[in-house]
């Protein structure tokens, strides 16, 4: 699978540990920052990540900053996006089997370095469950986000 990935300073080294473990699963991978600890802001980062799989160019994305809040606010910002904030593996399974989330957000400064790695197999293990309540509330969202993105 060919993931992007995309962190602020404040989870530079969670997203070397993540970027490292899905590329010995065998995924592709494509980095769109930052390359290294010193204070960047997160929104290009967010949104350049979400563009790459919102265009398709990656089937799915990981974004981070120090509480997955701000990124994760940013990435939803982009049309066709459903990104996650997890901090445990039940919302990780969860959030792919009902909503078909996309994007998964962490906190670099909020969860250790092994629950992560969890949290990013489950979700990347998971598919959506394709029950019909799920279809039909995600065709309520897209409604909504046609509604403002039109």
């Amino acid at each position: 699978m060919k993931i992007a990935i995309g962190c602020d300073h404040g989870a530079f080294d969670m997203k070397l540990l993540i970027m490292e473990h899905l590329k010995e699963q065998g995924h592709e991978i494509k980095d769109f920052g930052s390359f290294d600890r010193n204070s960047i802001d997160y929104p290009a980062i967010g949104r350049a990540t979400a563009e790459a799989v919102a265009s398709g160019e990656c089937e799915k994305g990981i974004v981070l900053c120090t509480t997955g809040i701000g990124i994760s606010i940013v990435a939803n910002k982009v049309k066709g996006i459903r990104a996650a904030l997890c901090n445990d593996c039940t919302s990780a399974r969860l959030t792919r089997m009902h909503n078909d989330a996309n994007v998964l957000a962490l906190g670099g400064g909020v969860i250790g370095p092994n629950l992560a790695l969890d949290i990013v197999d489950i979700f990347f293990s998971t598919e959506f469950s394709q029950e019909e309540k799920h279809v039909r509330r995600l065709s309520q969202v897209a409604a909504i986000e046609d509604e403002f993105y039109s």
